[in-house]
């Protein structure tokens, strides 16, 4: 007997070390993977965004789904090459004709005449490069150490983003085999709640896309007003980039105020006042009033959920955390309303239209008082 129960102790033993030792190896591999477990999150994110347009063209226009995906990610492509379009034309432009005037220019500083000279004085950064001249000299030499992780770091990116377009290309072209797949391996009932969830998903991730491109707009829309009102030049391609710097939760409305107000001191010192005093005051409206209430009804929580959980990803995982911070505690909502039992549910059920009416079904998805899901289609 005791030899049996020193063999069940050791059993036991080895079970619990196993555990541990596959815990800390697969915490290990997430952590070595990590940045390839990013693409793919992002990339499964925009597919699930993007797969009711190819669903809705596939269903309406085009019959074959790689034609379709095809079509979305190109208009999508075709989009963005627009905005950059609008952006970078106007900018290359100034920077060609900057470059035709830089000898002039350089002459006129050298000779302590010309806006840059009167800036110089302005800012004593003349007195202060006399002093430290060879303080800059031994700076300018060190300029050349982070180039080369400058250029790795952009390989990179661009590595990342080209990787994320395949993947999410390839998630919404291999979709509906993926589902099927993946219903096929459950029972019917099962096969009814997964195909819920996967619905409610899809519309808070669409939820979220809509509400942060409509604070964009917000964003962009005042900040044009405000440089136009301050004549300060190019206001609508600064107002588009801060509306784009904008689509990151938290820090974006400070990314967009570094370009505008540094557009704004290059015109005038009172436009650039009056541009940084108004990103001050929007920052703080957006983060405390528009993103909790606008998201709160396109994702259904409610705005002290939202704020708390861009807070605490954006602590956990930085900017990706901040931008799927929202939609992950979306989803989490969901899955505690589908999955907690019918007594303790406290989570209000997502809207689902306006033809149905309250008390029709229980906030779990099934008929009051069982356990069961709905009929298909019911």
């Amino acid at each position: 007997m005791s030899n049996a129960e020193d063999r069940s102790v050791a059993r036991r033993a080895m079970i619990v070390i196993g555990l541990v030792l596959a815990t800390m190896f697969g915490l290990a591999l997430i952590w070595a993977t990590r940045r390839v477990l990013v693409w793919v999150l992002i990339a499964a994110f925009f597919a699930v965004a993007l797969k009711p347009l190819v669903d809705g063209l596939e269903r309406r226009l085009v019959r074959h789904r790689a034609l379709a995906t095809l079509l979305v990610f190109l208009a999508a492509f075709g989009l963005l090459t627009a905005l950059a379009a609008v952006i970078l034309l106007p900018l290359l432009d100034e920077v060609g004709r900057f470059a035709d005037r830089a000898p002039e220019l350089l002459r006129e500083t050298r000779a302590g005449r010309g806006p840059f000279a009167e800036l110089l004085e302005r800012l004593r950064l003349r007195e202060y490069a006399s002093a430290h001249a060879d303080q800059i000299k031994r700076y300018g030499t060190q300029l050349s150490q982070p180039a080369v992780g400058l250029i790795r770091g952009v390989l990179q990116t661009l590595a990342g983003l080209l990787t994320v377009i395949v993947l999410a290309y390839l998630m919404v072209l291999e979709a509906p085999k993926i589902i099927a797949a993946t219903l096929a391996l459950v029972g019917d009932g099962s096969a009814r709640r997964l195909r819920r969830l996967g619905r409610d998903a899809s519309r808070t991730i669409t939820g979220y896309l809509s509400g942060n491109l409509l604070i964009s707009v917000i964003c962009g829309g005042l900040t044009f007003l405000v440089l136009v009102v301050t004549k300060v030049p190019f206001a609508g391609v600064i107002a588009l980039l801060v509306a784009i710097a904008d689509l990151i939760p938290l820090v974006g409305a400070t990314l967009g105020a570094i370009i505008a107000a540094g557009a704004g001191f290059l015109h005038s010192p009172t436009a650039g006042i009056v541009v940084l005093v108004f990103f001050v005051v929007y920052q703080q409206v957006e983060n405390h009033l528009l993103q909790p209430v606008i998201m709160s009804r396109a994702v259904r929580l409610n705005p002290l959920t939202v704020l708390v959980s861009v807070l605490l990803a954006a602590e956990l995982a930085g900017l990706v955390g901040a931008l799927l911070a929202i939609p992950a505690a979306g989803i989490g909502q969901i899955l505690l309303r589908e999955f907690t039992p019918s007594g303790l549910r406290t989570v209000p059920p997502p809207a689902t239209g306006g033809n149905e009416r309250p008390g029709k079904r229980s906030a779990g998805g099934g008929h009051p008082g069982t356990g069961n899901p709905p009929p298909a289609g019911g």
